[in-house]
């Protein structure tokens, strides 16, 4: 793909959403920047979550990784089924009943004013690196596509990425994200399948054969039984999926806000179900291209990136699949990317003025000048981590993601968890110490593992030994 064809499908691509946000945010006030005036139709919220969760780690990440791990990534999104359930049955009617903007702000109704700002600080700081790391994929391709061939250094791409995500989601907020969501979704999962399609075509396999040879190839195994000391051990990662779902999304602001914009309770459970389905079915897709795409590499010698992350923009940008997977490829990449981090920028926005700004007590035009400027900081926020990240991250984004989740959601769900299943307060003023002290403890304790636990190693499941610090640490506080 030469760079003028990659410079002007972007082009069209964010002037089409430009084109949407322009009409989206016309009359918008602060109210439709955070809840879209909670007149979201559910269909429109369910399928854009899709994008937002899927996101540029999903696109390429997930393939890249299945040549390490084979299929048991799809492990944890069973356990995100079970999740995704609790999430709609016992987290969702807590909102609403509460009617809430920053879900946040039940920390403070439960245990006091420094449990709900550090609550809100751990969500800021959890969603900052994983969305950075998140878009830092995009950047990545954005350089590979366009900018190395015209000599433009990494920041310079880092910059223009962030830039025309803002420009499109700085006055309609949410009720923006909802529609750009819908139409990036749709091009996402359009250039899954067609990648699938002339993949296949490549390898010459009707859609009988390629299920074949996929369940026969050595990527294929799915379940992971007989060690147990394996980090990718099946109830480890079923059990760390339902609870990855749970902080992920159910204790998010993001995915959470989109939620929230539904008309009532009845209509943001029938979202969550209708959206735990289709992305179950979504995820299985990109697993498959990822056992595609290493089945086609076996076949014709190619030679596996360090980085498997770069695999599957190096065949689709490197000519092997022709333009028309090129295309496809930058489209469902970009797209995938912003539907996850626009909708990042703004619940960022959104927890930081409501939580610490106070802005529901402004008048209007103050409320418009502080989200104004929030906006804009997280944006240059988004560029110094990516630029971070560019320098010293080694590991595939995938792992890096939740490895972020690790240490960092683990404090908010032994918060809820302890808010939701006691009735005891706590001593308030001592729990962002606990908060601190957790993801430390869990850190030292992870990295001994080995030595200290006869062999154990801890995957994504460091989530629930942070998370039970936090909730014995609250039990310790509890004030009698």
């Amino acid at each position: 793909m030469t760079s003028t064809l990659a410079i002007g499908i972007l082009t069209f691509y964010f002037l089409l959403l430009i084109v949407v946000a322009h009409f989206t945010s016309k009359g918008a006030d602060t109210n439709a920047f955070f809840t879209a005036n909670k007149q979201s139709p559910w269909w429109l919220v369910a399928f854009g979550m899709i994008g937002t969760s899927i996101s540029g780690v999903t696109f390429i990440s997930v393939p890249g990784d299945v040549g390490k791990v084979s299929f048991s990534y799809y492990q944890i999104i069973l356990g995100n089924l079970v999740g995704y359930f609790i999430i709609a049955t016992v987290l969702l009617p807590l909102y609403y009943r509460l009617n809430l903007i920053s879900i946040y702000t039940y920390l403070d109704k439960r245990f006091g004013f420094w449990s709900y700002k550090t609550g809100s600080a751990f969500f800021l700081l959890a969603r900052t690196l994983g969305s950075a790391a998140r878009l830092y994929l995009a950047v990545q391709v954005l350089q590979l596509a366009i900018f190395d061939a015209l000599g433009i250094p990494f920041a310079v791409s880092a910059v223009v990425t962030i830039a025309l995500i803002w420009v499109y989601t700085y006055k309609g907020g949410v009720k923006t994200i909802l529609v750009t969501d819908t139409l990036q979704t749709f091009f996402l999962l359009t250039a899954l399948v067609l990648t699938i399609i002339l993949i296949a075509s490549q390898l010459d396999l009707n859609p009988v054969s390629m299920v074949t040879t996929i369940r026969e190839s050595k990527y294929a195994q799915m379940f992971f039984l007989d060690d147990v000391s394996y980090k990718h051990y099946f109830a480890k990662d079923f059990i760390a999926g339902i609870f990855i779902a749970i902080v992920m999304t159910g204790l998010d602001q993001d995915l959470m806000q989109k939620n929230l914009t539904c008309k009532n309770i009845g209509e943001a459970q029938k979202n969550m179900f209708w959206f735990c389905c289709t992305f179950a079915v979504v995820t299985l897709l990109f697993i498959s291209l990822g056992a595609l795409l290493y089945i086609y590499a076996d076949k014709i010698g190619f030679t596996i990136p360090a980085k498997t992350d770069q695999l599957y923009p190096m065949l689709a940008l490197g000519g092997h699949f022709g333009t028309a997977v090129a295309v496809t490829f930058l489209l469902g990449i970009t797209a995938a990317t912003y539907a996850s981090s626009d909708s990042a920028l703004t619940a960022l926005t959104t927890a930081f003025c409501v939580d610490f700004m106070h802005i529901e007590q402004k008048e209007e035009e103050q409320r418009k000048q502080i989200k104004h400027y929030v906006h804009l900081g997280f944006s240059a926020l988004f560029f110094v981590v990516i630029l971070i990240f560019n320098a010293f991250n080694e590991q595939s984004i995938i792992a890096t993601v939740f490895n972020i989740a690790g240490f960092t959601y683990g404090p908010l769900l032994g918060l809820f968890a302890f808010g939701l299943f006691t009735k005891t307060p706590v001593k308030d003023k001592f729990v962002p110490y606990l908060c601190v002290f957790s993801p430390i403890l869990t850190f030292i304790i992870d990295s001994h593992s080995k030595e200290w636990l006869n062999g154990y190693q801890f995957g994504f499941e460091k989530l629930l030994l942070n998370g039970l610090i936090t909730y014995i640490g609250l039990v310790l506080l509890r004030n009698k």
